[in-house]
């Protein structure tokens, strides 16, 4: 049995073995249960290596290591000792344990398909500043899961809810201006924000990519020049770019750790894969920690005040606003409201509710509004019609 492992694994070799340029396997190669596999050179995977048990290792302490090919290999627990750092120009998967012991491990961030994959809920451990993902890492499991991804020496994690890793997600950290981001072909302008927003970071962002919901946590370091955005960790927020409105809009404040100079701020739950890309941002604590209404109109026709404002509202773009009169007659109802309030919003006219008649001016007076948001409390007050 030695023998016939011995001489599948050397058929598996460049055919330049004695330069051993590359570990190069083109057919089927498998490492059993207790077995240890060190490579110290390049590893070229284009055949079947992705049922393995035992521990492999990467190691060279003179010069970097590089696995490529066309097939992704999986090991069960894996090591890294490459001070120079280990290249994936395909992914590489682990499914029980992987221990960075020197280096990092650097994917090409313009090939978000080529990632380091953590299989099974496999854990990790010794990532710091010097050691970490530097690019792309997966996740798949039923766990809570946190990326030890990196940029330019600097561990930054991410974390996400366990359902969110159940159907595999994908993560990287940038430490570079959105607004002129090098692997993107669009930037993200902080000045294009929603109205409750204020500052943006430009020093940083992440990119997680996934299609279940889930809250996420990022972190901060000194670099990340928190005092800049706020001066109350409470006013923090994770916003994210929405795709579809190409803005950044607030994605909340669930809870945060640490102080100015380090810490963590998980965000409210979020569907990943409705955002370009997250990072930090500032906002103050307004009417309900997010929307700021306007309770009196004065629809005369000068352009100030006119119609009901909700400053914020776009953040929950599943609302309807309902205000009624002081009899309780339903006078105005509006689905997605934040799309109407600037053009079509109430102006204190009727919209054919009820015994009212549509488009009939409604007299001066005290009105209550009630505004729903899904997942929420209703809203309501009094709004005062001033003409």
């Amino acid at each position: 049995m030695n023998k016939l492992l011995i001489t599948i694994l050397l058929a598996s070799i460049s055919s330049n073995i004695f330069a051993q340029v590359a570990f190069h396997n083109a057919g089927n190669v498998q490492i059993h249960d207790q077995g240890q596999v060190g490579f110290h050179i390049d590893v070229i995977n284009d055949g079947t290596f992705d049922n393995n048990l035992g521990l492999a290792g990467f190691y060279n302490t003179a010069n970097s290591l590089t696995v490529s090919g066309t097939s992704r290999p999986v090991f069960h627990d894996l090591e890294v000792d490459v001070p120079n750092d280990l290249f994936l120009e395909v992914s590489v998967g682990t499914d029980n344990f992987q221990q960075f012991v020197n280096g990092r491990v650097i994917t090409p961030r313009d090939q978000k398909n080529v990632s380091f994959d953590y299989l099974n809920d496999a854990p990790y451990d010794g990532e710091n500043d010097d050691r970490f993902v530097d690019g792309y890492a997966s996740v798949q499991g039923d766990l809570d899961f946190t990326f030890p991804i990196g940029d330019d020496y600097r561990l930054r994690p991410m974390s996400i809810d366990n359902q969110s890793a159940a159907i595999a997600s994908k993560g990287a950290y940038f430490f570079e201006n959105p607004n002129s981001p090098n692997y993107f072909s669009d930037n993200f302008n902080t000045e294009s924000r929603a109205a409750t927003l204020f500052n943006i970071s430009i020093f940083e962002f992440w990119d997680l990519d996934g299609d279940v919901e889930t809250g996420v946590t990022l972190t901060w370091d000194d670099n990340s020049n928190i005092p800049t955005l706020v001066d109350d960790l409470n006013d923090l927020r994770v916003v994210g770019w929405d795709i579809e409105t190409e803005k950044w809009v607030n994605l909340g404040n669930v809870s945060t750790t640490g102080n100015m100079d380090s810490g963590s701020i998980t965000s409210e739950s979020i569907i990943p894969s409705k955002y370009a890309v997250l990072t930090f941002g500032s906002s103050s604590n307004l009417l309900d920690g997010d929307l700021e209404i306007f309770t009196a109109i004065s629809p005369n026709g000068d352009n100030l005040n006119d119609s009901f404002r909700i400053i914020g509202l776009a953040e929950f773009p599943n609302n309807e606003v309902l205000i009624y009169n002081r009899w309780g007659v339903l006078v105005y109802s509006q689905k997605q409201y934040h799309l109407h309030q600037e053009t079509n919003g109430f102006k204190g006219i009727s919209d054919g509710r009820a015994t009212i008649n549509k488009d009939e001016k409604l007299p001066e007076g005290t009105y209550y509004y009630i505004l729903k948001i899904d997942g929420s409390e209703d809203r309501s007050g009094y709004l005062y019609i001033n003409r």
